[in-house]
């Protein structure tokens, strides 16, 4: 059964973005089937930074009510 992308967890959808990527590197996908790829790709693309926007700004609304005004990421060296 096919979920939509509403219905995919972020890992889920990820994995799949990750198999599409696969395939089409190998470079053996008619163009048909690639542009298809690709559509399905953007949508989950666009489903993980959606889910990825809605945790960050869970986190800055609870850092907030905590009382904290300010909020960081720091990056790994």
């Amino acid at each position: 059964m096919v979920k939509n992308k509403e219905e995919l967890s972020f890992e889920e959808a990820m994995e799949r973005l990750e198999e599409i990527v696969e395939k089409l590197e190998e470079g053996e996908v008619p163009l048909e089937k690639a542009l298809q790829y690709y559509q399905r790709g953007m949508e989950l693309s666009k489903h993980c930074h959606d889910t990825l926007n809605k945790a960050e700004n869970q986190l800055t609304k609870m850092i907030t009510d905590e009382g904290e005004k300010t909020f960081e990421v720091k990056e790994e060296e």
